[in-house]
């Protein structure tokens, strides 16, 4: 079973719907476009949009913006800055910014659902600044694509 946390909801004038978790299990709720008339992303273009929604999360969580796995998979939508970060002090608008990376025009239609959150807990590091580099290990310096494809 997932564990719960409170998390307050503000809806505002421009929301079309309110953000619901699609199934029983699922971890992300559905963000909703929160939008009078159609935006059209043009390919290779991006947009913000909103969502009509202020969030409240306790401190030590953040939500993260996510892509919905059908927008990106049939038409080639996703989420620019994934996972967007909202973190627990912000108490702005959600707003979402969707690139199209399809060949074709795609239309935001009011109310559609265009991303997904998720509340997920947080760490502060402890950051202790040193002159040289911790410790050896046996990949070391190698990076990008080194563990193989």
């Amino acid at each position: 079973m997932m564990k719960e946390i409170n998390v307050k909801i503000q809806i505002l004038n421009n929301a079309v719907g309110k953000p619901e978790y699609s199934s029983l299990q699922a971890s992300g709720l559905d963000l909703k476009a929160g939008v009078k008339k159609n935006i059209k992303i043009k390919s290779k273009d991006f947009n913000i949009i909103p969502t009509g929604i202020i969030i409240e999360i306790p401190q030590g969580f953040e939500a993260q913006v996510r892509p919905r796995s059908g927008l990106a998979a049939n038409n080639g939508i996703t989420v620019l800055n994934s996972p967007g970060t909202i973190d627990s002090d912000y108490r702005g608008e959600i707003k979402v910014v969707l690139i199209n990376l399809g060949e074709s025009e795609f239309l935001i239609t009011p109310g559609m659902r265009i991303a997904q959150l998720v509340i997920s807990p947080t760490y502060k590091a402890n950051i202790s600044f040193v002159k040289e580099i911790l410790s050896n290990t046996k990949r070391g310096k190698k990076g990008f694509g080194s563990t193989g494809l």
